[in-house]
């Protein structure tokens, strides 16, 4: 059986574990730190239609880079590719934070995002290079812990730099912070390479991943914000990523060394956990972006109200990582009943969120947010642990990497699918619902224009813009404001639920997936259960 992981002196151990949980720290920050600043940018810069790109060039960076270093990593060694990635993401802040048009931090951000999504690549993996694999559940939730916090201040530390300083600072900031992480690491971190065969490079299985992964992850990133399904832009993009997809499976099937192997697809527990990872981050995603608007559109919560209810979601998800670890711990790692309380207790809280509408209270909502949050905590600590505890040394990297990789994507996929859901759920019970003297009032095309974006119903300014476009109106007016109003928050409602119902389908079947995950033959060699 391979050496899985290195004996160190506690204190380089501690040290060393130390600078990686830093430096996901950067990383995470870095995703979610720009939100809060974007409205100042896009005032400072221009760009208003370019207004995601900053986040989602760096999410798509990042998901590319993911699976091609977690490869990297297992042929070449952990050490190099974790300072590089430290390297390139201070490489890509210095820019970004001097960027004088929108298309240069856009392109600085995807620098950002290569750096950032390196270090995320090993950050899930760091674990299993340093602790024997019983352990490995309780040292599994402090990463989740810095992730989860990172995710939580983001925001709110953005805003705080960019009131008090400047935007220029959420990316000048990495500098400062960013050296001491790279010196410790380069002082403290162990020189861990996997024994493997064949160190050749797949240079054609990294091309065409990045010409696949690049292009779909674009096309479903702009569906429902500037372009329809079928439109010719997203239908081209989304063709052309598939025949890459399809070209890419057939070069890795042939390669030597190929940068993600299907050979690890044999492992039962691999295959289950990468299926079961693409389905939460399908309704991860999902719920982080339609839950604040359920807050703010039904509920009546005010934006910042609305954005704290995230603190639990998060909370949620790193306490139920944490306790899963030390479980794992204490039963000699039966990934199986964890895994099925786990998903079982993300499916009921997903399905009581699918039961709110208008008259639940706050208090009620944020509990189930909890529970939900707290199955999928579970579910991400015990397949990460699972898949780490149970293949060979030399594929590591590359199955944890591909877990996170399919998490992303089935992120991605699911905010696409389930906004065109919702969408079109909207509109056609506003369509069917609103009665022709209200259409009347309000004049051609406008009923249209609030369907495609109900500002009203999240905005104080464009609520009294509204109730005074009826007031002109005559005597009635106010009554048909209300009226509209009353049809627009009740199809919202309904629409919002039907997303969080097809979210209960898909991650329901993460509870049957989970009963699939047990040793097959090929998942033997390490003897786990």
């Amino acid at each position: 059986m391979e050496k899985d992981f290195v004996q160190l002196p506690a204190k380089q151990v501690a040290l060393a574990m130390l600078g990686v949980m830093l430096a996901m720290f950067m990383a995470a920050l870095g995703q979610t730190v720009v939100a809060t600043a974007m409205p100042v940018i896009i005032a400072d810069l221009g760009g208003f239609g370019r207004y995601t790109w900053a986040a989602t060039a760096y999410l798509v960076a990042a998901t590319v880079a993911i699976p091609i270093v977690g490869r990297l990593t297992d042929l070449y060694g952990r050490k190099v590719f974790l300072v590089l990635g430290i390297v390139v993401f201070i490489g890509g802040s210095i820019p970004a934070g001097m960027s004088q048009t929108m298309n240069q931090l856009i392109a600085f951000r995807a620098i950002q995002g290569i750096g950032g999504g390196t270090i995320m690549a090993y950050g899930f993996l760091v674990t299993a290079d340093l602790f024997p694999p019983e352990v490995r559940g309780r040292y599994q939730g402090l990463i989740s812990l810095v992730y989860g916090v990172a995710s939580v201040i983001g925001p709110t530390l953005g805003g705080i730099i960019t009131n008090v300083i400047s935007w220029h600072w959420i990316f000048l900031i990495n500098i400062p912070i960013g050296v001491p992480i790279l010196l410790l690491i380069i002082r403290t971190f162990p020189p861990i390479r996997p024994e493997v065969q064949n160190r050749s490079l797949d240079y054609l299985g990294m091309v065409t991943l990045v010409l696949s992964v690049v292009p779909i992850l674009i096309a479903l990133s702009i569906v429902g914000v500037h372009h329809a399904w079928d439109t010719p832009q997203v239908i081209g993009v989304l063709a052309f990523g598939l025949v890459m997809t399809a070209i890419f499976a057939i070069a890795e099937s042939k390669a030597v060394a190929p940068i993600m192997p299907f050979e690890i697809y044999r492992f039962r527990v691999v295959a289950v956990s990468t299926t079961v990872a693409f389905l939460a981050g399908f309704g991860l995603y999902g719920t982080i972006v339609f839950l604040p608007l359920f807050f703010q559109g039904v509920l009546g919560a005010s934006p910042t109200s609305s954005g704290g209810f995230l603190t639990p979601l998060i909370l949620g998800i790193v306490f139920g990582a944490m306790v899963s670890g030390r479980m794992l711990a204490r039963t000699d790692g039966r990934f199986r009943r964890q895994a099925l309380i786990s998903s079982g207790t993300m499916a009921l809280g997903m399905y009581l969120i699918s039961t709110m509408d208008a008259n639940t209270s706050s208090s009620v909502a944020v509990g189930y947010v909890v529970i939900m949050a707290l199955g999928l905590g579970g579910v991400l600590a015990t397949f990460n642990l699972a898949v780490q505890n149970t293949v060979p040394f030399r594929f590591e990297g590359t199955a944890t990497a591909a877990l996170q990789f399919y998490r992303l994507i089935g992120g991605t996929l699911g905010l696409a699918v389930l906004g065109v859901v919702m969408m079109h759920r909207f509109s056609s019970r506003v369509e069917e619902a609103v009665s022709d003297t209200v259409r009347a009032a309000l004049g051609p095309g406008r009923l249209d224009a609030i369907k495609d974006n109900p500002r009203a119903l999240i905005d104080p300014a464009a609520l009294d813009a509204l109730r005074a476009e009826f007031a002109e109106t005559g005597t009635q007016g106010a009554q048909m404001a209300d009226a509209l109003l009353g049809t627009l928050h009740s199809a919202l409602a309904e629409a919002v639920g039907d997303v969080f119902a097809i979210s209960v389908v898909v991650v329901g079947l993460s509870v049957v997936l989970s009963l699939f995950l047990k040793v097959s033959k090929d998942d033997s060699e390490n003897g786990n259960t």
